[in-house]
């Protein structure tokens, strides 16, 4: 898992002389990224010196707040320093609060009742300057690598189905991918919390269940080849698909946050994002 850190830290970097249009974006998520696979490292020391201590072992239980709460300022003023106007002053309001509403917060995340999705992304233009879909997202950030830790640890996700949401901790899939089997590719989803990654049907969408052929599409551009907008035109949902064997160097969370004219080019058409990325969009 740590490797899987530094893969994308590298991924973003070369990304950003890639496609200077997404610079600031890659800056940010590089920076949020080796502060949480520093949040990472310590889950996993933790653990591997107290193996059965809490929260070990389940996506589905209590937070471990002993562990969680001592490390939150020092995200919030990596946030603060790094972040876009929106989620920088949204920290900043959250470092003036105490515990029990960071608490309150992140509790309100891990249980589902509070998370950034399409129907509150897709609202309007600037969806970041709500200050609830901000600290939603300050909740996601911060909880991912704990997330993935946990994943890590966990009992492996039973086979077989076709399952939208992550079969570990049941959130939205961020992005989907292609790799290459045969003569064709094999389709898999990527949870936007644990970054567990489950296999998926080439036809169906993760949003309504649509499976007819016909309302299901997917757009490319000739810039970004690799990448490639998957549409339902029954519930008007997309979700972006990174295709391995076009770009087996690419990491696919971080190329989906690289290639923000797709989202662009699908919101301008009336499709909604099924999962927001860190940036809400």
């Amino acid at each position: 898992m740590k490797d899987h850190w530094d893969a994308r830290l590298r991924r973003a970097s070369e990304l950003t002389s890639m496609y200077p249009f997404a610079a600031g974006a890659l800056n940010f998520y590089s920076k949020i990224a080796a502060f949480q696979r520093h949040l990472f490292d310590e889950y996993e020391q933790a653990s591997e010196k107290s193996p059965n201590s809490s929260g070990a072992g389940t996506l589905r239980g209590e937070l471990d707040y002993f562990t969680l709460l001592p490390k939150f300022p020092a995200f919030l003023r990596v946030i603060g320093q790094a972040a876009p106007r929106p989620l920088a002053q949204a920290a900043g309001r959250l470092e003036e609060k105490d515990s029990a509403e960071w608490r309150r917060l992140l509790e309100g995340f891990w249980s589902c009742e509070s998370r950034p999705g399409a129907s509150e992304a897709n609202a309007d233009e600037n969806q970041l300057t709500n200050d609830a879909v901000a600290e939603q997202c300050l909740a996601w950030l911060f909880l991912q690598p704990y997330a993935e830790h946990l994943a890590r640890r966990g009992t492996p996700a039973p086979a077989g189905g076709t399952p939208s949401n992550c079969p570990l901790c049941g959130a939205n899939p961020i992005v989907g991918v292609l790799r290459p089997e045969g003569d064709g590719a094999r389709k898999s989803l990527v949870c936007m919390l644990c970054a567990h990654e489950w296999a998926f049907r080439r036809l169906y969408c993760p949003a309504c269940g649509e499976e007819r052929e016909p309302q299901l599409a997917f757009y490319s551009a000739a810039e970004l080849p690799h990448v490639r907008v998957d549409v339902c035109d029954t519930c008007h949902i997309y979700l972006k698909s990174v295709d391995l064997s076009k770009t087996g160097l690419a990491v696919p969370i971080v190329d989906e946050l690289a290639t923000l004219p797709l989202d662009l080019w699908a919101r301008e058409r009336g499709y909604a994002k099924l999962q927001v990325n860190m940036l809400g969009i």
